[in-house]
């Protein structure tokens, strides 16, 4: 089990408010590739499909996000999004894991993500979580100039 970041006090369903919250972060972190508000709005407005959640410091303020799909029996990882303040505290790794746990709870039997070729630290954080290399989109990132590495794991 991952290590609790200091000052983190909940893991709850994002909200709208989250998501106003996230907007400044997600374009910094994610650059072209970040979501819009609207987007993840109507990302929360399905949840039949998708299951959102936000990490709150003591004070209530955003300290990550993260977002799954799951139809049938397959999970996808859509998003998780850590601020720089709180990075390194292993929040997204209870993120992570509290999808999961949903993902299984709504019948997933595996899990599949995208990640960034370059981004070292996510992919090392899902190895550490039990996810394994697939392969590789090209171009998947970055209006094509970087590749995604696929990654499952059994649930």
């Amino acid at each position: 089990m991952s290590a609790e970041p200091a000052g983190v006090t909940e893991i709850v369903p994002m909200t709208a408010a989250h998501v106003d919250a996230l907007m400044p972060y997600e374009r910094a972190m994610f650059g072209t590739e970040a979501w819009t508000a609207n987007g993840y709005r109507n990302e929360l407005a399905d949840t039949r499909h998708r299951y959102y959640l936000a990490a709150e410091g003591a004070g209530g303020e955003l300290l990550g996000w993260a977002g799954v799909r799951v139809i049938e029996d397959s999970a996808e990882i859509l998003t998780v999004g850590v601020v720089p303040s709180a990075r390194r505290q292993g929040l997204a790794a209870r993120l992570l894991d509290a999808l999961l746990t949903e993902a299984r709870r709504r019948g997933a039997a595996e899990a599949f993500l995208e990640v960034r070729v370059d981004n070292a630290p996510a992919r090392a954080l899902y190895l550490r979580e039990g996810f394994a290399e697939l392969g590789v989109r090209r171009g998947y990132y970055d209006n094509g100039r970087v590749d995604a590495v696929v990654m499952t794991r059994a649930l």
